[in-house]
């Protein structure tokens, strides 16, 4: 795909996170006939929760369950905000306009569309009801240790376009992706319509392996990327090795192998069932000590281990 990308949309392009997005790739990632091995936990975790309570999706499922290629892009509207809720999405979905939603099922199901295309207002608010329980009951569980990823991910990304620019910034993101002369290309030649605005980058825990790029869109166009780090979202904390328990206390052993994935203090006082002060004291210990980095956006303080911490565990 070809996005010409000029001086006015690279200005305008920005990141974000979106819990809709990790919502429309978990359902997917349930129907793929293969996933790959670090999202299995997940998906048992995810059919036995079904197979326990099943959910009805008579709206959602057939657009996303089918014998065509691809699904209706309207499903993941591009967020407004940095870090969009999930309410602020659904409500971006059905304001989706009528004859979007009918263009958009056509390019995927040609001339035999689903339900939806009777009635795209009332179908768009069943779609965003399904989707907001498929959320509370599959995602919103593991949001905090997703998000976390998401979020260091993107504090990467800004370091990585200060010190090298867009083309670095675009590298970085994939393989497939190469920015030159005003053009953002991934593996191969077809061209997207782009949406009004710049891009919106959106890393993905959920999604597979490759970008996801929309080319046909209301909104700013998305391109969502596999996120950095993703093969150990569902890796439960292995236990500090003896010597590193002798040498920095069970506590602190404990919670730098917690940060094998980036968190907030809140999130490792849950993991470790101990006081967020008491977080927050050894923290600071191992920070001081160059075992851990800190980075701040906005109210929420996510840490992650150095590579002298890494080092230190294995």
């Amino acid at each position: 795909m070809t996005i010409e990308l000029g001086v006015a949309e690279l200005a305008a392009t920005r990141f974000a996170l979106s819990p809709l997005s990790e919502t429309v790739a978990g359902l997917r990632l349930l129907t793929a006939r293969e996933q790959a091995a670090h999202h299995s936990p997940w998906v048992r975790w995810a059919r036995d929760e079904l197979r326990r309570s099943p959910l009805e999706l008579p709206w959602t499922w057939p657009l996303l369950v089918h014998d065509r290629s691809g699904w209706p892009n309207f499903l993941v509207p591009a967020p407004k905000a940095p870090r969009s809720s999930l309410e602020d999405d659904l409500a971006a979905l059905a304001a989706t306009g009528a004859e979007h939603v009918r263009a958009s099922l056509r390019r995927v199901f040609g001339d035999q569309p689903p339900a939806l295309a009777e009635d795209p207002v009332r179908g768009l608010r069943a779609v965003a009801a399904e989707l907001r329980e498929a959320h509370d009951r599959l995602i919103a569980p593991h949001w905090p240790r997703i998000r976390a990823l998401l979020e260091a991910d993107v504090t990467h990304r800004a370091r990585v376009l200060a010190a090298g620019g867009a083309r670095r910034l675009f590298a970085d993101l994939h393989p497939s992706l190469s920015w030159s002369d005003g053009r953002l290309t991934a593996a191969g030649r077809r061209p997207v319509h782009p949406g009004p605005g710049g891009l919106v980058l959106m890393p993905l825990a959920l999604g597979p392996s490759n970008v996801l790029i929309k080319r046909h869109t209301a909104t700013q166009t998305t391109v969502r990327y596999p996120v950095r780090g993703v093969g150990t979202l569902w890796t439960a904390a292995k236990p500090p090795a003896d010597q590193v328990v002798r040498l920095l206390g069970r506590a602190r052993a404990n919670l730098l192998a917690a940060l094998r994935t980036p968190a907030t203090t809140t999130d490792l006082a849950a993991t470790l069932g101990v006081t967020p002060s008491a977080v927050s004291h050894h923290l600071r210990v191992l920070h001081e000590n160059g075992l851990v980095t800190r980075e701040r956006t906005g109210r929420t303080v996510h840490y992650a281990l150095t590579s002298l911490g890494r080092s230190l565990l294995t």
